[in-house]
């Protein structure tokens, strides 16, 4: 949790689109299986999102009430990883949590329903999701979660106007971008990249994010999911093909302002400023890969110009995967469970893990983001995204964040200390790999 948990909730972009954080919210009523009678046409739901995206989430539900029938109430608490295993414990849980992680609950896996006892049909409800978002809560071959909305990660900024003065196009394929990265160093535009690892407590955890996505790409989801299980090692052939082409892409004389040095002590919330400036005396650089969040850090003219939906100066393409890899986007969601099993609760979980959600209202929020490639973006009130359901669309594999759902210790301690050190000269990959193996709890 820790650092990686913050750098979700830092921020609630507003006006943007595919920012990168929805949580969840706290809820009061039931728990228990009551088998449908009772007060079960009043359904609580408990997460983590609270202010204005908690008011649009309740009144997306309370317009599908109307034709429903069933009260949902929804309450956010700030809290949420400590209270719903609290109430979970105590016997009061909600009848819904939504997870912003997947980790909480596959630890509460013995007191959720699996949602196939719901009588929820999974295959159905996740036929037009890219692969790997149906299965991040899957435990024993048993369905306890299902994202209602999701953040994507694999974006790669740039500033559209800096691209047509220098004469740059934008890739569309791992060799297009490498050779794109040699022209901007040939010509002396700058610098290819921007990267700040630099996150107080939390430093390193951008290189986890490079790394990942290269672990998806020539691993496919099966490979990913075993290297976050501890199956497979850090100093495994996988991982080291994958290190090799983040060190090729940005370690390598010219591709960082500074090198690797000069990332590993780079904020990440300004790294991306050097988008915004002309010329390799001033820093320039030209592309940044960051999750959808990272635009609220932006300079505020440029925040302002999203907000606009006036994108000359700010935009992202996906992160192409090496020849002979799948497309894959890297990403974070939140994820649906079910304390309480009758027929009320199964067709809130039905509805809000359907394409259907976000037309009664929430879509409206910048930070939604639907897991569903069907999903009618006609209800999305940005660009961004629109764009981002295009590329998801696009995208054969779904990988979620991987250092998220290490143990504490690996994913949000010893992969960020390491491969800063890695990137600042200070040891090679092979021993940070080998030091993060050594670090895991076996």
């Amino acid at each position: 949790m820790g650092m990686s948990q913050h750098r979700r909730i830092l921020v609630p972009v507003v006006g943007l689109g595919v920012v990168g954080m929805a949580l969840a919210a706290c809820s009061g009523g039931g728990g228990g299986d009551d088998g449908g009678g009772g007060d079960s046409q009043t359904v609580s739901i408990m997460g983590a999102f609270t202010d204005a995206q908690a008011a649009a989430f309740q009144a997306d539900l309370d317009a599908w009430s109307e034709t429903s029938g069933i009260t949902v109430t929804y309450d956010g608490n700030t809290d949420f990883q400590t209270a719903v295993v609290a109430r979970a414990t105590a016997g009061n849980p909600p009848d819904i949590a939504i997870y912003p992680q997947p980790g909480v609950l596959k630890s509460q896996t013995n007191t959720l329903y699996p949602l196939e006892e719901l009588g929820l049909d999974i295959d159905a409800i996740t036929a037009d999701q890219a692969n790997g978002l149906g299965q991040i809560a899957q435990v024993d071959g048993q369905t306890y979660g299902l994202p209602y909305s999701i953040n994507v990660k694999s974006l790669v900024w740039y500033n559209p106007a800096a691209f047509e003065a220098a004469g740059l196009e934008v890739p569309t394929t791992d060799e297009e971008l490498t050779a794109l990265q040699q022209q901007i160093i040939d010509e002396g535009l700058g610098y290819p990249w921007c990267v700040g690892l630099e996150s107080g407590a939390g430093t390193g955890w951008p290189a986890t994010d490079w790394l990942e996505e290269y672990v998806l790409r020539y691993g496919g989801l099966d490979e990913y999911n075993a290297w976050i299980a501890g199956d497979v090692l850090f100093d495994s052939p996988l991982v080291n093909e994958a290190g090799d082409k983040v060190a090729t892409e940005l370690l390598e004389p010219g591709k960082i302002n500074g090198g690797g040095a000069a990332a590993a002590t780079t904020s990440f919330q300004t790294a991306g400023n050097q988008l915004f400036v002309e010329g390799v005396d001033n820093g320039q650089c030209f592309m940044m890969r960051q999750g959808s969040f990272i635009a609220d850090f932006f300079p505020e003219d440029i925040k302002a110009q999203i907000a606009d939906g006036d994108l000359s100066n700010i935009d992202f393409f996906q992160l192409p995967s090496p020849d002979g890899t799948p497309t894959a986007m890297l990403g974070g969601g939140d994820l649906v469970g079910a304390f309480t099993n009758n027929e009320a609760t199964a067709a809130v979980v039905e509805y809000i893990t359907s394409a259907e959600f976000g037309t009664n209202g929430y879509a409206s929020q910048a930070i939604f983001l639907s897991p569903h490639n069907d999903f009618d973006t006609s209800f999305y009130t940005t660009e961004f995204q629109v764009k981002a359901q295009e590329l998801l669309a696009a995208s054969e594999l779904f990988g979620f964040d991987a250092s998220d759902q290490m143990p504490g210790e690996v994913g949000a301690g010893t992969e960020w200390t390491e491969l800063t050190s890695w990137f600042a000269g200070q040891q090679s990959m092979e021993q940070a790999f080998q030091n993060i193996d050594a670090s895991w709890p076996r």
